[in-house]
């Protein structure tokens, strides 16, 4: 371990995001009236000590480990398995265009996190990025949500497993009986099975970032066949046209059109989020300023290709429409019906390797969001969880305390599977609110200097900046538009048994929670610290 005390750190004297996008661009050209620095590019040790920080973890990951990070995280072939019959069961076929309606969004959210990731390019980048653009206790309360959510979506993916190993070989069902997810067995499975696999992605992500980096690309190259095959397979078997996504017949018969479609919109919703974690591991990638920024909009970009025509491939190609399987199982319904039980096993396998992947993705992002915050000195024992291996150059104990919480949440599905749903899905509204932490004031600050008539802080031209203005007005309008629709209360979605009158009103109290918390623990430390 390295030489650092116990004591938490003196937290770093920082440039504001102005200081350090006026001083030097990612091309290495100043701008502003700042001391002089040199025209040449700078290396990356030397943009992170204008940063405030000096480098202790390894640079060990090039461009296509920082897209595999972002892409792992997104996991299209898993989360839109997972994922599909909530779409379906409330918007039939017409599901498919929340699709493209939430990627435009998004989009914005990312070409907004991939401009600033060019000029900030540092570990916990959505809790640095708000910290700079706006000021430290707004930077703290998204660094603690992004932390939240992550941590809980670590569990989520991990859990899967329980539908998945099962059907590959009957041995995986540890606890015998039904290994259906919504059954005592079953959820006691998930358990031990998603436990296991957040015990090997701590092991591997202790190891070092380039063990880790090498099974996450592993991963991304099996998913990525993985998704060619089922693509050609779907669209090989198709039974009817594109008309299918227009037909509204089989929408949510207790719900009004556009209120099923917003529903419906969820999917698309709780799979589209954690492109930034390119940026998550700046600290860790060679020349960050150009390659973070370029993985982020390529992972996004090709999940939703990659997604899309997966959704479109399995409406077209479905054996029935109305049968309800599309709505209870979703696309292994359809894999079943078009392949052999040899060629549905492959894509199995490739899915349950996407899912190992996508742990390790998450948890590792996690923890870079946790190591920053602690580094700054604003977490309790932040001396322990600042702390960086000498022998593997990666903060082990900030990985291992992902991993125990992670694997700890997952108790809660042992006791009620159902509660355990509604707690994943609202961490991604706390994720949403997080970005929102990003984008307002990224948006603030563009106003500021407009009407300050200030010089770009980004080195564009007046017509860019006009443009990016606008990409940022619109990623915090769509951003608190999906926001809003995660929180909205829906007895359809949130209590669907109609046992549970309470439970519609969960998502938006999860967030109340999470805020509240976090307010208090701030509130804790800044008092401890001033002691």
């Amino acid at each position: 371990m390295s030489s650092r005390k116990d004591e938490p750190p003196a937290r770093p004297e920082r440039l504001s995001a102005y200081d350090v996008c006026n001083t030097v661009s990612p091309d290495g050209t100043v701008y502003g009236e700042t001391p002089p620095l040199s025209l040449r590019p700078k290396p990356d040790s030397e943009r992170l000590a204008l940063l405030g920080y000096q480098q202790e973890l390894r640079r060990d990951l090039g461009p296509f480990a920082s897209f595999a990070a972002g892409f792992s995280f997104v996991s299209v072939l898993t989360t839109v398995f997972e994922m599909f019959p909530l779409g379906y069961s409330f918007g039939g076929p017409a599901f498919f265009w929340t699709w493209p309606l939430v990627f435009l969004g998004q989009f914005c959210v990312a070409l907004c996190f991939a401009e600033i990731a060019a000029h900030i390019p540092v570990a916990g980048a959505i809790y640095q990025w708000s910290s700079r653009l706006a000021v430290r206790n707004v930077g703290w309360l998204a660094g603690w949500l992004t932390l939240i959510g992550y941590i809980i979506s670590v569990s989520a993916i991990a859990i899967a497993m329980q539908s998945i190993l099962p059907s590959l070989w009957d041995g995986f069902q540890v606890i015998g009986g039904d290994p259906n997810v919504t059954t005592l067995t079953g959820a006691e499975n998930a358990v031990i099975l998603g436990t296991a696999t957040i015990l090997a992605s701590t092991i591997i992500s202790c190891a070092g970032v380039r063990i880790s980096a090498f099974v996450t690309v592993t991963g991304v190259y099996a998913e990525i066949a993985g998704l060619c095959v089922l693509i050609v397979a779907l669209f090989f078997n198709t039974r009817r046209g594109l008309a299918v996504t227009v037909d509204t017949t089989h929408m949510s018969p207790g719900m009004s059109s556009s209120g099923a479609f917003l529903a419906s919109m969820l999917m698309a919703v709780y799979v589209m989020y954690g492109f930034d974690s390119a940026a998550e591991l700046s600290e860790e990638t060679r020349d960050p300023a150009r390659t973070a920024p370029r993985a982020i909009i390529r992972c996004l970009l090709l999940s939703f290709v990659a997604g899309g025509l997966v959704i479109l491939g399995t409406l077209m190609a479905a054996p029935s429409l109305s049968s309800g399987e599309l709505a209870t199982v979703g696309v292994p319904y359809v894999i079943n019906a078009i392949t052999s039980g040899t060629i549905g096993h492959i894509l199995l396998a490739t899915v349950a390797i996407s899912v190992f992947s996508a742990t390790i993705a998450i948890q590792t992002s996690a923890s870079r969001v946790l190591f920053s915050m602690a580094r700054d000195g604003v977490l309790p024992g932040a001396g322990h969880l600042a702390q960086v291996s000498s022998r593997t150059g990666t903060p082990v104990a900030a990985t291992v305390f992902v991993g125990v919480f992670s694997a700890a949440f997952l108790g809660i599905n042992y006791g009620d599977s159902s509660l355990f749903s509604a707690i994943t899905s609202s961490a991604v509204g706390v994720t949403y609110f997080a970005y929102l932490l990003v984008t307002v004031p990224l948006l603030v600050r563009r106003w500021q200097w407009m009407t300050s008539q200030a010089p770009s802080p980004f080195g564009f031209e007046q017509k860019g900046y006009i443009r990016r203005a606008l990409i940022n007005l619109c990623a915090v309008v769509c951003g608190a538009l999906f926001l809003l629709n995660t929180l909205w209360p829906r007895r359809e979605v949130f209590d669907p048994s109609g046992t549970r009158p309470y439970m519609v009103a969960f998502p938006a109290a999860f967030l109340i929670i999470a805020l509240g918390t976090g307010l208090i623990l701030q509130k804790f430390q800044s008092t401890k610290s001033a002691l």
